[in-house]
């Protein structure tokens, strides 16, 4: 890519970045069904030809909104562990949790779970992510090696963890990221023994 294309493709993404914030703001607002794309372009001050070059409608940018925040979460997992390596419950320290990390560092999006009249498909999608990762990134391994259901567990795994961070954005960040990070480390240290990241491919 010469300069000229790296410069065209950080300005559009810069331009997407500032309508994703928008509608954002705005959803947090009015509800995201009273949101029109003429709100968005005011808010954002570009004019309507400016959005359709990006985005065909609002739905469009809700999805792309969505889809990139949701793709973040999965990628911020994998970055403190090595694929292959077994890390035990025991050892687990504030790193291993990117995740929250990333989630507070966009808690402009993430406090979006506390509206009902929100980005369509965001109360489904973000909990069935966290779950595909646990599903598919992850292999558990239990106290003692107690044998049970491995899929139900990483069901229980996942959503419970998900229960925490909803309970977590929902009374706004109070507590600090670290605080946050040593209770979910002590919760799993009660049922999980040690866990090996596999990474996106196996």
């Amino acid at each position: 890519m010469n300069n000229e294309q790296n410069a065209t493709s950080q300005r559009q993404n810069r331009t997407k970045a500032h309508l994703q914030q928008a509608l954002i703001e705005l959803i947090k607002e009015k509800g995201y069904h009273a949101v029109t794309v003429k709100d968005i372009v005011d808010y954002a001050a570009y004019n309507r030809s400016t959005f359709y070059i990006h985005y065909s409608d609002k739905i469009e940018l809700a999805e792309d909104l969505l889809v990139s925040m949701l793709q973040g979460v999965e990628t911020s997992v994998g970055k403190p562990h090595i694929p292959g390596h077994k890390v035990y419950t025991a050892t687990l320290n504030a790193p291993s949790f990117n995740i929250v990390s990333y989630i507070y560092k966009n808690r402009d999006f993430f406090e979006l779970i506390n509206y009902d009249d929100t980005l369509p498909g965001l109360h489904t999608r973000f909990p069935q992510t966290i779950l595909k990762i646990y599903q598919e990134q992850f292999i558990f391994e239990t106290i003692n090696n107690i044998p049970v259901n491995m899929d139900y567990f990483k069901r229980y795994t996942a959503y419970g963890f998900y229960g925490l961070l909803q309970n977590w954005i929902q009374d706004g960040f109070k507590v600090t990221q670290e605080e946050f990070i040593h209770e979910v480390i002590d919760l799993t240290k009660t049922h999980m023994y040690s866990f090996k990241y596999i990474g996106d491919h196996q």
